[in-house]
């Protein structure tokens, strides 16, 4: 087998997985059983290729449905899949359709169906053109998205969705990044991809990786210079290492011992300090209250959907109640460790209103004692800006530029 058809396999192999077996992208890429063996180059592409794939399956599947006589087990299609694409970035079709008749005869469950796939991909379209509507989110998603914001603005999400995103760079200090455009709200966005870490810069902890919707959040707290501020869910750590470079005291908190021991790495990259603490947001107690408090709390993440493309089909949208409950579980018990006249941001990277709207109204009827504060950030659009003061961020702002993050984030004060 080739180099390239050893990436094809690895792509093939973590489709299955996926979208067979449920598992996220992430948990794949982290399991080397997929990728082993491979070449960095080789492993990047098929990395590359998958997530493209489950991109624009819809358009894909537009093409390959009209030449089936039926669907054909899930590892065979994804093959057709994964040759179609390719077909559409302009490889070579003798070449697509040689390698994965290859890949069909590879295994039992396939080598019977080798040449269907080989007949099926010789009746594609020359040249392979994905085109018509980007490809829609699912049903449970799509609709209360379209009574929020309506359906032109939904039709542009997906379509910001189909797209690879682009790299966002939160800078510590007056560091500079080469390539990088800088954002009106202060991020930095990277024109080409590539490897973060061969960034100049980078080992000397000068940014680090955050979408510049999620690096909203800690500019909401207003001043935090001397602050003594709580971080809940704080691993990976891009809002930790914001509130430490702003000069915050900052106690980082998260369940996960693996994620917070990622957390501990970012912060010695970029030379930065925080008390870190392994332990359920739900029970932890402080001798002392805060000044501030950041709740970046669990969530659908329907708003990374564009870094995240195979979450609408591993969820159905029945874990949204109990999200919902946990998080207004959160809020109350962070605003027993907040200080009289402390601020605490509540976000979630949702673009459900129960996750963000309505758990903003549903808190404000707890407390009668909380004030939003309203946005006062550099570079936002005011249509962001909800009717009580929250920002409302969605992939489709800056759709020209690559989009953003879609996440809920409001201030609120304690009287």
């Amino acid at each position: 087998m080739t180099q390239t058809n050893g990436a094809r396999a690895a792509a093939v192999a973590i489709l299955d997985a996926v979208l067979g077996e449920g598992k996220t992208l992430a948990q794949v890429f982290e399991d080397t059983t997929f990728l082993r063996d491979l070449a960095s180059a080789d492993r990047a592409r098929a990395q590359r290729l998958c997530v493209q794939v489950i991109r624009t399956l819809e358009p894909i599947e537009r093409l390959l449905t009209p030449l089936l006589r039926k669907s054909p087990p899930l590892h065979v299609m994804n093959i057709l899949r994964l040759a179609t694409l390719e077909r559409s970035l302009g490889e070579a079709a003798y070449g697509v359709v040689n390698e994965a008749v290859a890949l069909a005869r590879i295994g039992k469950r396939s080598q019977h169906l080798a040449g269907m796939v080989n007949a099926v991909l010789r009746a594609l379209p020359d040249p392979v053109v994905l085109s018509g509507p980007a490809q829609m989110m699912p049903r449970w998603l799509r609709q209360p998205l379209v009574r929020a914001y309506g359906r032109e603005a939904v039709s542009l999400i997906e379509a910001v969705h189909a797209s690879a995103p682009p790299t966002d760079l939160t800078l510590r200090g007056d560091a500079q990044v080469e390539g990088a455009v800088l954002l009106p709200t202060g991020s930095l966005r990277l024109r080409d991809g590539g490897q973060i870490s061969a960034l100049a810069g980078f080992d000397d902890g000068a940014f680090w990786v955050q979408d510049a919707a999620a690096a909203m959040a800690v500019p909401l707290l207003g001043d935090v210079n001397g602050a003594r501020v709580l971080d809940i869910c704080a691993a990976p750590g891009g809002k930790t290492m914001q509130l430490a470079s702003r000069g915050a005291d900052v106690t980082a908190l998260d369940i996960s011992g693996p994620r917070m021991a990622r957390l501990s790495q970012n912060l010695a990259r970029t030379g930065l300090a925080a008390t870190c603490v392994v332990g359920d947001a739900l029970t932890y107690r402080s001798d002392k209250l805060f000044d501030a408090i950041l709740l970046d709390a669990p969530c659908s993440a329907t708003g990374t959907i564009r870094r995240h493309p195979e979450l609408p089909y591993l969820k159905d949208g029945s874990e949204i109640a109990s999200l919902v409950t946990l998080q207004a579980q959160l809020i109350d018990h962070a605003l027993t460790l907040l200080a009289p006249a402390g601020r605490m941001v509540f976000a979630t990277c949702s673009l459900l209103p129960a996750e963000g709207e309505d758990q903003l109204d549903a808190m404000l009827a707890r407390h009668n004692t909380l004030t939003v504060i309203q946005p006062k950030l550099a570079g936002i659009d005011p249509a962001w800006i909800t009717p009580k003061g929250a920002l409302r961020l969605r992939p489709d702002y800056w759709a020209d530029m690559g989009g953003m993050d879609g996440f809920f984030m409001v201030c609120v004060q304690k009287q």
